[in-house]
């Protein structure tokens, strides 16, 4: 076990666990576990709390993906709360409208939102208490107000003023036109109404109700063609995950259309290499763990689309073979910039969050409305934000992520479960939040984890790196505590490097990250990322 000085101290608990980027949500999620609900209830209370709390990232009007691990049966499931393309939008359209591409903010990138869905129906498979008291403390967060934390207030102007400003409905979440200012009580009525609706009718309230219309009337006000049969027509999945198992542990992904599979893909390529006598913060280690994650976006940029149009060789890519086969070509001594993607034998913005019940069930969720506020639509009366994931399909009429009716875009935001191979155990939940960097976030975490045997706090405290955009030629960013000599090794190995990155800038290009591990005597360990005002909390 390798030391490394944390900023702070885990947070060790035995009874019950919650790890999220805001000490309220945090503290709903702990509430319902001390009031016997179990870890997909608290999951799902965090996730509404979060809604409110942090607008600009997630809500009702965005997506959502989960595994759940439960203790009984050492089972996990996959949860595929993503929404579809409106059945009237198409390339041809975008054609006809004048649209070159698919600008990132048009209406045209809101899908049918999935996180409503996705609530129900996790609680529903997997909780033990009724929605209504699960959805309880966010209500009461929106209806009674919160005071906005530091950093939180800083991305809600920020992005706010960007975003929110000249939007159709989007000044309702930007009170004096600035948004709130820290230690500002911001209270937000309409969300708690319409969280009511949800709590009271469920989602038939949401997607075949007075919501789900007023979602439509804001969609196509704005330049959409989404319409209430859209909505109507929206369902869940139920997913096999995947996984593959690094140096004794088994690490679970949702499957695409999400991006998992790449950090999957950078671990299979890795465990080729020894880790164990390298400086964790050195150059040989770095160099192998950026070209081992090129290669997985190499493949992941034209893999990772809707299995429902297009046929993903997931066992081929998953192999070891394969994985031989694609670390053959790293380079010790230099970068490669232009990867390409393999052939392999058949065979944002986010938040992230985990709970942990004292049974031992664990759930790893994420929700997200994709960039800062989405599109920025607000629709009239509901207090939140329609998401832009569409924004990631390609409009390349050849790509498997091409723009579809009815498809389900490539999604990054991807939540992480740890076990023990050798008995099938709980290690624990585990994710890091921010566009591309989720995967690249996964790979560090877990090579902290179980290379270097760090606990949860000291692995999410450790510096980062951040290969822009998912690209595998992408600009490398390293984050503010790397030694300065490592990013002049990295540069003359030719890596297009932007070195000690800081401030502001720094919380939303690294991610934010939870992780909560369980020993075999039951005791919760917790760790929740230094970057932003989250932390995690148990009893």
């Amino acid at each position: 076990m390798l030391f490394f000085k944390s900023n702070r101290s885990p947070f060790l608990a035995r009874r019950g666990m919650v790890a999220s980027s805001q000490p309220l949500a945090t503290q709903a999620g702990l509430f319902i576990l001390m009031q016997g609900g179990n870890a997909a209830d608290a999951a799902v209370a965090t996730a509404a709390a979060l809604g409110v709390t942090e607008p600009y990232s997630t809500g009702l009007g965005g997506d959502c993906f989960a595994l759940f691990y439960e203790a009984k049966t050492g089972q996990i499931t996959a949860l595929n709360g993503s929404g579809r393309a409106p059945q009237a939008l198409s390339l041809d359209l975008l054609k006809e409208q004048g649209l070159e591409g698919l600008p990132p903010y048009h209406a045209h990138t809101a899908t049918v939102p999935g996180t409503v869905a996705g609530w129900c129906d996790f609680l529903e498979k997997h909780g033990t208490m009724p929605l209504a008291e699960v959805l309880a403390p966010a209500i009461r967060l929106a209806e009674e107000g919160f005071p906005v934390g530091p950093i939180t207030a800083h991305f809600w102007r920020e992005f706010g003023q960007q975003k929110l400003r000249n939007s159709f409905g989007g000044p309702a979440l930007l009170p004096g036109g600035v948004g709130p200012a820290a230690g500002e009580i911001f209270v937000n009525k309409d969300l708690a109404r319409g969280m009511r609706l949800v709590a009271e009718g469920g989602k038939d309230a949401f997607y075949k109700g007075e919501l789900g219309r007023k979602v439509v009337e804001a969609v196509q006000a704005a330049g959409g063609v989404m319409t209430v049969e859209d909505m109507a027509a929206h369902t869940s999945t139920w997913e096999t995950p995947i996984s593959t198992v690094y140096r004794g542990m088994r690490v679970w992904e949702c499957p695409p259309n999400g991006q998992g599979l790449a950090a999957l893909l950078a671990l299979n390529v890795l465990e080729g290499f020894d880790l164990s006598d390298q400086d964790p913060l050195g150059v040989e280690r770095w160099h192998l763990l950026i070209e081992a994650m090129r290669l997985a976006f190499a493949d992941t940029a034209w893999y990772v689309s809707d299995p429902k149009f297009f046929e993903i060789p997931l066992q081929g890519l998953l192999s070891k073979s394969y994985a031989a086969e694609r670390r053959r070509l790293i380079d010790p001594a230099k970068a490669v910039l232009d990867r390409t993607r393999g052939v392999p034998v058949a065979g944002s913005d986010t938040v992230y969050f985990c709970a942990v019940d004292g049974a031992g069930n664990a759930c790893s969720f994420i929700n997200s409305i994709s960039a800062s506020f989405g599109t920025g639509i607000v629709p009239a009366g509901l207090g939140f934000a329609i998401h832009n994931r569409g924004a990631s399909f390609s409009t390349d009429p050849n790509h498997p992520n091409a723009l579809a009716p009815g498809k389900r875009p490539y999604h990054t935001i991807i939540p992480g479960m740890l076990t023990n191979e050798a008995d099938g155990s709980l290690y624990g939940p585990f994710g890091v939040m921010a566009g591309y960097m989720q995967p690249q976030g996964h790979l560090q975490m877990l090579v902290n984890l179980v290379d270097d045997g760090l606990d949860p706090q000291a692995a999410l405290d450790r510096p980062r790196f951040r290969i822009e955009g998912g690209r595998a030629s992408g600009i490398v960013l390293l984050e503010q505590g790397l030694p300065p000599v490592v990013a002049g090794q990295l540069a003359l190995m030719g890596h297009q490097i932007i070195p000690e990155v800081t401030g502001p800038l720094r919380n939303a290009t690294f991610g934010l990250g939870q992780i909560i591990r369980r020993d075999p005597n039951g005791v919760l360990w917790g760790g929740s990322d230094p970057r932003g005002d989250g932390c995690a909390m148990g009893f």
